[in-house]
């Protein structure tokens, strides 16, 4: 089959697929005028994390190689079953990860979690801290990550190498978090060693950053732990609050559940967040 091909059959099942999710059992509002059944291509977008003009770019068969990271986030907001999942891979041209992989599967039960947190802002990674899916709140808070591409979307390679977050750092919480994560990561690349992604990821990160480099060959293992964050939000202020990790047994992945203690004027600010993103959707 010829890349157009691929691109071709892959727009289709994506737009099948689309069809037959109910938004609703996606945790998405359904309003009384709604004429498809099943997901818009915007909604879907939301859902994957991705923008609304690559998949319709995808759809159109115009966008012919999406990565592994958008092909598995696609499957997972379609609800694809394991068959269908390798299907959608062998579509897009890619073997479907294996076990010696770093996981990447957000699982139906993770999804069904972040819809039941609307208003806390919740971010779903891998292990080696790629960002897999961010609920409404989570891009409010921390900027919509949809645009984000390849390493653009981990974690780490955003610390070293990246833009910087609206997460409020002294020189000392800097560098907390620098030895942190690469500690984490060491960690990961021990349980998946195979893993080519994570290979490029390193090596990267160490061509890239004196400091991470120093870090790395000081060969430190551990866990990337909660936090207290304060976030700089262009329109609510800054934003004080507990960032707990949440690990997901089976899966590999972890939860950045981010939340304000009660009746203090932080958790008014991510009330009033939730509003503004709330109104963000439905406008």
């Amino acid at each position: 089959m010829t890349t157009a091909g691929f691109g071709t059959e892959f727009g289709r099942a994506v737009r099948r697929w689309r069809d037959r999710v109910a938004p609703g059992s996606a945790g998405l509002r359904v309003g009384d005028h709604r004429r498809a059944a099943g997901l818009r291509r915007e909604e879907l977008a939301l859902l994957a994390g991705i923008s609304v003009d690559y998949v319709t770019r995808l759809e159109q068969g115009r966008a012919t190689n999406p990565s592994a990271q958008v092909v598995e986030a696609l499957a997972g907001a379609l609800r694809l079953s394991t068959d269908e999942r390798g299907y959608l891979f062998r579509l897009a041209g890619l073997d479907p990860p294996g076990p010696g992989t770093v996981p990447d599967r957000v699982t139906p039960g993770v999804r069904r979690m972040l819809d039941r947190l609307a208003g806390t802002p919740v971010g779903v990674y891998d292990a080696a801290w790629t960002l897999l899916l961010a609920n409404p709140m989570y891009a409010a808070l921390m900027g919509d990550p949809s645009g984000w591409r390849g390493h653009e979307r981990n974690g780490v390679w955003r610390t070293f190498l990246g833009p910087g977050t609206r997460v409020r750092h002294t020189p000392e919480s800097r560098r907390a978090l620098e030895a942190a994560q690469v500690a984490d990561l060491r960690a990961t690349v021990g349980r998946y060693p195979a893993d080519p992604r994570l290979r490029d990821l390193v090596a990267e990160l160490r061509a890239g950053s004196d400091r991470f480099a120093e870090l790395w060959d000081a060969g430190a293992v551990g866990r990337h732990e909660a936090a207290r964050k304060t976030v700089d939000h262009p329109a609510v202020g800054p934003v004080t609050l507990d960032c707990d990790v949440l690990s997901v047994a089976g899966g590999d992945l972890r939860l950045m559940v981010y939340t304000a203690e009660p009746g203090t004027p932080d958790a008014e600010r991510l009330e009033r967040l939730e509003r503004l993103a709330r109104f963000a959707s439905t406008g």
